[in-house]
């Protein structure tokens, strides 16, 4: 039978390491599921980055998109729905060294909402200049146009200034803004269906222009 001591003094110092022992134990527990909290946290939290193979069931409340060009982290990601931008910059890593950001400051709307199948690409510096290199590279001297095989040049929607966008057929400065206005677009249908054109003037220029 194990004896009491006869005050606490005596008792902590005679079971002073079984005491310490338990403590450890209890402070060692409380770090280890604050640590399994925070990781199964962050996992909720977790934007997930898709592979090639990866296919996700998608219920609405999320969108898959594409970002390519001068960002640290190129690829497609699966962001919430009513992602901006500026959402699909962050979670890519931001843009690199080379990124052309005066023509960022122009041309990208970092607040614009992002849809489902959307590609966003960041040139690099040089990248839209005039020039033998820009004609080789498919890009025409203004940062909307951009050009095909043949002779003729299709303005790109999501980059053309108000100046480009009024020298096409039917398109007055009225709706040239409201075009600036709707970017960004994922496909050139969008000037329809989001109802930036009429239906008559969509048709006559849907052939004149591209997204990309």
């Amino acid at each position: 039978m194990v004896k009491l001591p006869n005050n606490l003094d005596d008792f902590f110092f005679r079971f002073r390491y079984v005491i310490l022992i338990f403590l450890l134990g209890a402070i060692l527990t409380g770090v280890g599921l604050f640590i399994s909290q925070n990781e199964t946290d962050g996992e909720k939290n977790q934007v997930e980055v898709l592979t090639g193979a990866t296919e996700a069931q998608n219920d609405g409340s999320e969108i898959v998109v594409e970002i390519a060009g001068e960002v640290e982290r190129p690829g497609v990601y699966k962001l919430p729905k009513n992602s901006r931008v500026e959402d699909l910059l962050v979670v890519a890593g931001g843009v690199s060294g080379r990124a052309d950001r005066g023509w960022m400051e122009k041309s990208l709307n970092r607040a614009a909402k992002l849809a489902d199948g959307q590609k966003i690409y960041i040139p690099a510096v040089g990248e839209q200049s005039i020039g033998s290199s820009a004609n080789n590279l498919g890009v025409s001297a203004g940062s909307g146009t951009v050009r095909g095989s043949g002779s003729t040049s299709a303005i790109n929607i999501n980059t053309a200034s108000l100046k480009e966008l009024d020298s096409l057929p039917g398109i007055g400065p009225v709706y040239a803004q409201n075009i600036i206005e709707y970017r960004p677009y994922s496909n050139v249908e969008e000037l329809s269906t989001k109802g930036v054109l009429k239906k008559s003037t969509y048709e006559k220029i849907k052939d004149l222009v591209t997204v990309y």
